[in-house]
């Protein structure tokens, strides 16, 4: 049996029409951090974002959010400490920051993302098909 990746994508969503804009994909880190500072993996340029703000650190169950800033971190308007990662999950960065959309996809190590997503839309199509 080939091993699985659990890849993180983060999209950084545009504050109007919510598409995104820029995205970061992960396939071997145990932690991603974001943040202000450059020494995080995504860095967002936003006063209202914090140095270190937020972790996402993969577990055996999956991944988990972790708010590390001082100006909280925000699911459906309600700020968190730390809530395990649903794919298509969206979060704030503070209560006026940036939106990041979290895409959780599993994946056979050594597979290309885009071959992932591809697997991952044809399994979809198929669901619907059967449930149809």
């Amino acid at each position: 049996m080939p091993a699985l990746n659990n890849v993180i994508t983060l999209s950084l969503l545009h504050p109007i029409d919510k598409t995104p804009v820029q995205s970061w994909s992960f396939e071997e880190e145990p932690v991603v951090r974001i943040g202000r500072s450059v020494d995080n993996d995504v860095v967002l340029y936003s006063a209202v974002v914090s140095r270190h703000h937020v972790e996402l650190r993969q577990n055996e169950d999956g991944w988990e959010i972790h708010n590390i800033g001082t100006n909280g971190t925000y699911l459906a308007g309600q700020r968190i400490d730390s809530k395990p990662v649903q794919d298509g999950l969206v979060i704030r960065l503070a209560r006026s920051g940036p939106n990041i959309q979290i895409n959780v996809t599993r994946q056979t190590k050594g597979m290309s993302s885009i071959h992932a997503l591809i697997a991952k839309q044809q399994a979809a199509k198929e669901e619907t098909a059967q449930t149809s």
